[in-house]
């Protein structure tokens, strides 16, 4: 085995280049994975919203009481807001004490920490990743006419410094921070040009109300959900991001030339002794809750030895603003602790060998059955978790690329782009790389959820089919080809290559396949995969300079909360075309305008549904998925598996983790199954 390679770069050599057959697994095998008991029930905490039922004292965390004597903190119940936050923990009230163990791949990993503290947003859906709870905000109202949504905030919040967070830190932060309004957080023109150019929010000490010239019904679905808008400080203010709802304005000012004497220039030189560039650059380190233990947060856990290091060390927030239903201050457990791991390979070496207490994340489903075997020595138990986003592995194919003409005109290519699906075969790939529990098919979402286009789409241009495939490549203009029988450029007579960017930040799923290709599954064509440092894939992405991106379509279940990887709408991550991401987003000022009328109908349509009500919202996205899904502009392979964050591991000690996660992008795995009431046993 190449312990290098990511699962993404073998899946692209196993379905782009992989010639003979791959091993399957017995169907039995298949069928009593189903059987075993390893998924489990779907089930959540609940909150306690009715004050009466309130606890009336309260109790901290040991070495936060011994703080409390030494003056240094006050006491917990001046720590505490007046509208708590009371959960009931999903099984026990638990114990204090104690350091959650996990793995992480570097720097470049914040999402392996800002999942945990997700609680810090002003929303959150529930364990069945539909309902909304309440979370910053203990209350919210949108309009009947669609043109305010209103959030009330929870009286008596505080930062982790002990600072209040109030609606300023909306208004303030949104406004300064991140140098653009709140209405435009949700990367909607729709919501952008609707919102009043005065200003879009108005607030009183714990209300803020954000108001739009039309209605915009949308906003509260975008609110609750993992999106630049409803984020949160964890997720939105980390890795050089400059988005989310609020800031601590408290904080931040300081480093702002609007705030200092001597502006622009007093700013500069301030950060150039401090080692940055400038002011911009010191503001982002600044803000970013993983490199910077100093800025206040409003999650469970605060950093305190930053991501840079070989120990990711967090601990907890003395003043976290949930208890339990017995008055207990959460979380529990005392600090994570996060320990880098050279490669994925020792990451999974040293999840079964129980050096983790509890981990998802970069764990590999193909080494399910030795997970098993080494349950007991590793003093584990697994769970298996299933998700509804349509495609594990995607082929993203970038519509914007222009450096080479040949491969650009192949990629914009509707038919070159469904020869291709049509010559994958997703039997084989569920059976060799997801042990048989998977759904192949294309990139639409579970047929359970609202959004699916419908019968028939699960199928369309994403069945295999090799005799069709060449046929069409045939058709195109492809059918000459060179002496090893690799089809060339219509340019040059040279051999046609295709690159395939994966990213080494995803769980090796399978062997990897180099030893036997079979080039597009008979097809013919070349694909070059490379594995890539995350960060580096981004920066290539975000210049336009991939053909194809291998990612997966999670959180496009919903597609409004997390559509970037399905449509260019979010230059963060547009895979299918970072220029028109650009485009879209800058309301035609910045990047290049799509030429292919079916993107332009996708983006029409992707601006009205912010002013649609739901029965209307879901059929317009319906529309989006079968536009998405004919023209291939994305090919799906297998999906609605645990490959995902849905292969965890759970020490035997901790207590109070659910049977089941919901592991969609909106439910932050493992954040939506609330860690900060987990505890440990002994």
């Amino acid at each position: 085995m190449k312990f290098g390679l990511s699962f993404m770069a073998r899946l692209a050599l196993g379905t782009a280049l992989a010639a003979g057959a791959m091993p399957t697994l017995e169907a039995s095998a298949q069928s009593s994975l189903w059987q075993s008991g390893l998924v489990g029930q779907p089930e959540g905490i609940a909150i306690i919203a009715d004050p009466a039922q309130w606890p009336k004292t309260f109790n901290e965390a040991p070495q936060l009481a011994d703080l409390v004597k030494q003056g240094k903190l006050p006491a917990v119940k001046d720590r505490l807001p007046q509208d708590l936050m009371v959960i009931k923990p999903v099984r026990e009230i638990g114990k204090y004490g104690g350091t959650w163990r996990r793995g992480f791949t570097g720097p470049g990993d914040d999402e392996n920490g800002n999942r945990l503290n997700a609680s810090d947003r002003p929303m959150l859906v529930d364990y069945t990743g539909v309902k909304v709870n309440p979370s910053l905000a203990k209350s919210w109202k949108q309009s009947e006419d669609g043109k305010a949504f209103t959030l009330d905030l929870r009286r008596g919040l505080r930062w982790s410094d002990g600072a209040p967070m109030t609606a300023n830190d909306f208004v303030s932060g949104s406004r300064t921070f991140t140098a653009t309004r709140i209405s435009c957080l949700s990367r909607s023109p729709t919501c952008r040009r609707r919102a009043s150019p005065a200003g879009s929010s108005r607030s009183t000490t714990t209300t803020v109300r954000f108001e739009f010239d039309v209605p915009f019904f949308l906003f509260e679905e975008l609110m609750s959900g993992d999106t630049l808008i409803g984020g949160g400080q964890a997720v939105r203010q980390s890795n050089k991001r400059s988005h989310g709802a609020y800031a601590p304005a408290h904080y931040l000012k300081q480093f702002l030339p609007k705030y200092m004497a001597g502006g622009v220039d007093a700013a500069n030189a301030a950060a150039k002794a401090e080692g940055f560039d400038s002011w911009v650059g010191r503001l982002h380190f600044k803000k970013d809750w993983t490199l910077n233990p100093a800025l206040p947060v409003l999650g469970p856990w605060r950093t305190v030895q930053p991501i840079n290091n070989a120990i990711w060390v967090m601990e907890r927030n003395p003043f976290y603003w949930v208890v339990d239903t017995q008055g207990n201050q959460l979380p529990y457990i005392d600090r994570v602790t996060m320990t880098l791991a050279e490669n994925l390979e020792v990451l999974n070496l040293r999840a079964m060998a129980g050096d983790y207490d509890l981990q998802e994340r970069h764990i590999d489903l193909g080494k399910l059955p030795v997970i098993l075997e080494n349950q007991s020595r590793g003093k584990y138990k697994v769970h298996l978790d299933t998700a509804l986003n349509g495609t594990d592995a995607i082929y993203h194919f970038n519509q914007s690329y222009d450096a080479d003409p040949e491969i650009a005109k192949w990629l914009r290519n509707t038919d070159f782009r469904r020869a291709l699906s049509l010559a994958i075969d997703r039997k084989q790939l569920n059976d060799t790389f997801w042990l048989g529990v998977a759904t192949p098919g294309s990139t639409a979402p579970g047929e359970s959820l609202p959004y699916f286009p419908g019968p028939g789409w699960r199928e369309k241009w994403s069945t295999f089919d090799p005799k069709k495939a060449n046929e069409m490549l045939d058709g195109i203009g492809l059918s000459k080809k060179d002496a090893q029988g690799f089809r060339v450029r219509t340019d040059n007579g040279q051999r046609l290559r295709l690159q395939v960017q994966a990213v080494q930040a995803f769980p090796a799923l399978a062997e990897d396949q180099r030893d036997g290709r079979r080039p597009v599954e008979q097809g013919r064509i070349q694909a070059d995969v490379k594995d890539t440092e995350r960060n580096l894939a981004m920066t290539r992405t975000q210049n336009n300079e991939h053909h194809i991106m291998v990612w997966n379509n999670g959180g496009t279940e919903l597609l409004y909360l997390f559509p970037r990887h399905a449509i260019p709408v979010d230059p963060t991550e547009a895979f299918m075309g970072p220029e028109h991401a650009k485009w879209f987003t800058s309301g035609g000022t910045q990047g290049k305008k799509p030429e292919d009328p079916n993107i332009l109908k996708m983006l029409e349509l992707f601006s009205s549904a912010a002013g649609q009500k739901s029965e209307e919202r879901i059929k317009t996205a319906q529309e989006i998925w079968k536009i998405l899904i004919d023209q291939q502009y994305a090919i799906g392979t297998v999906g609605q598996s645990p490959a995902l964050m849905g292969v965890r591991l759970v020490s035997e000690r901790l207590g109070n983790v659910p049977s089941r996660n919901c592991i969609a992008q909106h439910c932050r795995t493992p954040g939506g199954a609330h860690p900060e009431t987990w505890f440990y046993k002994n």
